[in-house]
């Protein structure tokens, strides 16, 4: 009988270990599956859209030797596009004889990175269209489509007033990208006469109402700024950064080619 006890503690200890462990891992499944996800409500209309709007994939700038040198060498992490794109147009050739040669060449006042902290999405965002079907006087279900009856135009932007907007906006929407893994653009057509081939019925003595609406991301961080100076000493080329300030930033990024319907009847 001892044995049996003993048997039995240690049966439940095992399984006390083993279920948070597997708790945890189908916690950690769920947020993968959810990155991106796109519920069924919302259909892609990329090939509908009689709007052919431009892709916004943000292609990563690759650094140069000396670019990724002097990035290295920084205290704060670099992320701007333009930064980038200077450093990389810039061309440093000091002598190695040139023993003590000193420079601070100011190269201006900078957004340097933006850190995501939430990344959400509303399905929602902004209504875009309403079709609706008046089956009160008929004796057999009527079926009804999406048509988008006018152009509609969603922007985005940010939610706080700074400096360097469109620099920000473009770190944004990359990390954005990233972290929802969905077509974001900051301006996004959804064009006249659209169409949707998903039908809704609508019985007799009732009213069906198609309700669209363009989903949009809702992406807040931190931008760090600070002032950009190239330090050369001799041979030797540093990054400094100075006076380092942090703002609080948010953006809405609608998703492009993507519509999200509501249906209801009364």
């Amino acid at each position: 009988m001892i044995i049996l006890k003993k048997s039995i503690l240690v049966i439940a200890f095992v399984c006390l270990s083993i279920f948070p462990v597997l708790a945890q891992a189908e916690d950690t499944t769920k947020e993968k599956e959810q990155k991106g996800k796109v519920p069924s409500h919302v259909l892609n209309i990329s090939k509908e859209n009689t709007y052919p709007n431009s892709t916004q994939d943000q292609t990563i700038l690759e650094p140069s030797e000396l670019t990724r040198e002097l990035l290295e060498g920084s205290e704060e992490e670099i992320q701007n596009p333009r930064l980038m794109k200077m450093l990389n147009e810039t061309s440093l050739k000091p002598s190695p004889l040139a023993i003590g040669y000193r420079g601070l060449v100011y190269m201006g006042h900078w957004p340097l990175n933006y850190e995501t902290k939430e990344t959400s999405i509303n399905w929602q965002y902004q209504k875009i269209n309403q079709n609706q079907l008046n089956n009160h006087g008929g004796e057999q279900v009527q079926k009804m489509k999406y048509n988008q009856e006018e152009e509609k135009h969603i922007k985005g932007g940010l939610t706080t007033k700074t400096s360097d907007a469109e620099e920000i906006k473009k770190m944004m929407l990359l990390k954005a990208q990233e972290n929802t893994d969905l077509p974001l653009a900051f301006h996004t057509v959804v064009g006249k006469g659209t169409k949707k081939d998903n039908s809704y019925g609508i019985p007799p003595k009732k009213i069906g109402t198609l309700e669209a609406y363009a989903p949009a991301v809702n992406e807040k961080g931190t931008v760090t700024f600070g002032e950009v100076y190239l330090e050369l000493r001799g041979s030797k080329k540093t990054i400094v950064v100075k006076n380092v300030t942090k703002q609080g930033i948010g953006a809405w990024i609608p998703i492009q080619d993507h519509v999200s319907y509501t249906f209801r009847l009364q």
